[in-house]
């Protein structure tokens, strides 16, 4: 008896293969919340689009490749470098949170 075949045979439906070109699969939503008096844009980050180093400003810890987290920015008058990646429970408490981290004098600046 031969193996089972769970793959369809080839013929001309073959845009699962196709590339995705949507962001909307490997990044999350977008959505604004408030925070401050300003409105803030914020997009969840999947674990496999985390390709870099980050470190949170909410807990001044670094965010390594492959976790799962978000990023938000000033909706308003904000550009790339206003970006900031935070820990999803960071995030969440970022109003019980000291506004002054001290790092230590070897952290690193990223």
């Amino acid at each position: 008896m031969s193996p089972r075949r769970n793959r369809p045979r080839g013929g001309a439906d073959k845009q699962s293969d196709a590339p995705r070109t949507e962001g909307g699969d490997r990044y999350g939503l977008e959505r604004t919340e408030d925070w401050q008096g300003e409105e803030w844009a914020v997009r969840t980050i999947g674990g496999g689009a985390a390709t870099k180093h980050y470190r949170c400003p909410g807990c001044d810890q670094e965010i390594p490749p492959g976790v799962p987290h978000l990023v938000a920015w000033p909706q308003y008058g904000a550009g790339v470098d206003d970006r900031r990646h935070w820990h999803k429970s960071c995030w969440n408490a970022r109003d019980r949170r000291s506004a002054r981290l001290q790092r230590s004098r070897n952290a690193p600046r990223y």
